[in-house]
């Protein structure tokens, strides 16, 4: 039913319980730079998170002040909605091993409101692996309970391969899509985005386009830097006018790229954790990439900043605690320090 190839699938428990610091180091840039000196007279900020799920919290979790004001900075939250919205799940063997996942509408809107995130500046992306866990009513259920807690959505075949958004005086593209399902291609293709060639693209999607923006579900999981094929797509995509590229699936942090006038956040890790509750520590972070777009007249559309702010979610009984890298104490913050250190070195 999946797609994922065996060696990926016999890799998948090492690399859990042991995020892989391998591979190509090179070429990697700094997670901040202003890119427009003297800064736009207007700008809209962006604000990216990673996986949502509900399976390393079974109630909403804590949030530390100073992430909940970053994110009420942003003019728009982008993110990846990692778990089907159900009230009663279908696979129900699957969601109790956490194999498949599953979270409630219930628990969607208290989470957000405990991390400060406006539903009306939302948008979360359906293109990944699990959003067909709780099967086709699944993804439908996920639809229309989005739809109704006024939550934007990309990454639906329905919608098309680039969706645009409002964003103050900007009008944002953004292409979602996945390489990896959990389903049979052909149910899964018929509701979920798979369209990672630009050539199968509209052109006439880009009219109108100020920023086209790619939310990729791609790489392999548990590893903190990106395969070269996924370098390779992220080159195909800057090629073809993409100019900014934040991309999820992995669940650890992955490095920064700047690809002409194209940024790439490979990997943002998980927003909420995705995988099993007793996750280790390096699995544990995450980051939310801070874009600041400029809308004046000479650089409409151009990045004019950006930042990658991490974060570590602490264990806290049934739910997850969002807390800044800096109000880490002891150990753990001596070995965070050195896993960023380690991914970010470039």
């Amino acid at each position: 039913m999946s797609n994922y190839p065996l060696s990926y699938k016999l890799s998948w428990l090492p690399r859990f319980l042991k995020p892989s610091l391998g591979g190509d180091r090179a070429g990697f840039a700094a997670t901040a730079a202003t890119l427009i000196d003297p800064p736009p007279a207007q700008t809209v900020r962006l604000a990216f998170i990673g996986d949502i799920s509900a399976v390393a919290n079974r109630t909403a979790p804590e949030c530390d002040p100073a992430i909940a004001a970053l994110l009420g900075s942003a003019d728009l939250v982008v993110g990846n909605c990692e778990s089907p919205i159900v009230e009663r799940p279908t696979a129900v063997v699957g969601t109790r091993l956490g194999t498949h996942h599953a979270m409630t509408e219930r628990f969607l809107a208290d989470a957000l409101a405990a991390v400060g995130i406006a539903r009306a500046k939302l948008v979360l992306s359906l293109a990944n692996n699990h959003v067909l866990d709780q099967g086709i009513s699944g993804f439908e259920a996920t639809v229309t309970a989005l739809g109704r807690l006024g939550i934007r959505t990309i990454g639906t075949a329905a919608g098309g391969p680039v969706q645009r958004h409002a964003v103050g005086p900007l009008t944002i593209g953004f292409a979602a899509f996945t390489l990896w399902r959990n389903a049979g291609e052909a149910e899964f293709r018929a509701r979920v985005s798979m369209a990672s060639d630009p050539d199968e693209w509209p052109r006439e999607t880009a009219a109108g386009i100020d920023l086209l923006c790619a939310v990729p579900h791609w790489d392999w999981e548990f590893r903190h830097f990106p395969r070269p094929a996924t370098r390779a797509l992220a080159r195909r995509l800057a090629s073809d006018g993409v100019r900014l590229i934040a991309g999820h699936h992995a669940h650890v942090v992955q490095p920064v790229e700047r690809i002409g006038d194209t940024l790439v956040a490979y990997g943002l890790g998980d927003f909420l954790g995705t995988a099993f509750a007793r996750q280790p520590w390096p699995g544990r972070i995450g980051s939310i990439l801070v874009v600041d777009v400029s809308a004046d007249a000479a650089t409409r559309g151009a990045i004019a900043a950006y930042e990658l702010h991490p974060f570590m979610r602490l264990r806290r009984g049934r739910h997850e605690r969002l807390a800044p890298v800096e109000a880490l104490e002891g150990s753990l913050k001596r070995k965070v320090a050195e896993r960023l250190s380690a991914i970010f070195s470039g």
